[in-house]
């Protein structure tokens, strides 16, 4: 059940030039229970009083055994931005309001397929991170795999990428594909692909007696992969798609 709560700044360092990760804690102490594919939203006020507010995924890579006293997100700079004026320069010790968790953007005890497709791109791959414990729990079980396709436009723009290569090296099953396309790495890895997270899908091939798909980034990312993944035949109850769109 979502809450309101006030979260303190305790770190922050960023991910890419655009891109800043921010570790909280609620100011009254308490840790949050939140699944793995949740968010939060932020709430403030423009300028001139207006109320709005913001969701982010929490990222937190907790332990899978329950509620975490870290609550980390990730946030893209948009210029001129009224989130970004008010994270962006957030120091640390300094707080924020906010609510949640909400949304149902998880991984479902009931999935019985063998295989999850996770696609991505920008910060929607923070989900994914928090999602790592429930996957490597599921993994290490055997006879289910799971393949992230992290799409990004250069090396520097894969959020966390070093984090989802060192899983997919230790836990059998995973695999990690960053999906370039723009600049390639200046040195390649096996598994990197050239194009768009949608066009390297077909690599893939899809099949709706094997795969449970995840969706998370761009709207028009999620949109070509949701017809992509009906044409392979895939059911929409087996497509799951959550859009972030840079709000100003």
């Amino acid at each position: 059940m979502a809450e309101q709560f006030t979260l303190r700044l305790v770190d922050s360092y960023m991910l890419a030039q655009t891109v800043r990760h921010l570790i909280f804690e609620r100011a009254d102490g308490q840790a949050l229970a939140f699944i793995p594919g949740q968010f939060l939203q932020v709430h403030f006020h423009y300028d001139d009083g207006t109320p709005t507010k913001r969701s982010y995924s929490v990222g937190t890579v907790g332990d899978g055994s329950g509620p975490v006293h870290r609550i980390e997100i990730a946030v893209s700079y948009v210029e001129g931005g009224a989130a970004t004026k008010l994270l962006g320069g957030l120091e640390q010790g300094q707080t924020v309001e906010a609510s949640g968790p909400y949304g149902r953007f998880c991984l479902q005890a009931g999935d019985s397929h063998p295989r999850y497709l996770l696609l991505a791109t920008g910060t929607g791959v923070t989900p994914y991170r928090a999602m790592l414990p429930q996957l490597e729990k599921l993994l290490v079980q055997g006879g289910r795999e799971a393949v992230l396709l992290y799409g990004a436009r250069n090396e520097e723009e894969l959020l966390y990428g070093e984090e989802f290569e060192a899983f997919a090296q230790r836990v059998p099953g995973f695999t990690f594909h960053g999906c370039l396309s723009r600049q390639p790495r200046a040195v390649p890895r096996p598994h990197d692909r050239s194009g768009h997270v949608q066009n390297v899908l077909a690599e893939l091939a899809p099949a709706a007696d094997r795969d449970i798909a995840y969706l998370c980034g761009n709207p028009n990312m999620v949109d070509a992969a949701f017809n992509a993944l009906k044409e392979f035949g895939l059911p929409v109850a087996q497509i799951r798609r959550e859009k972030y769109v840079s709000s100003r």
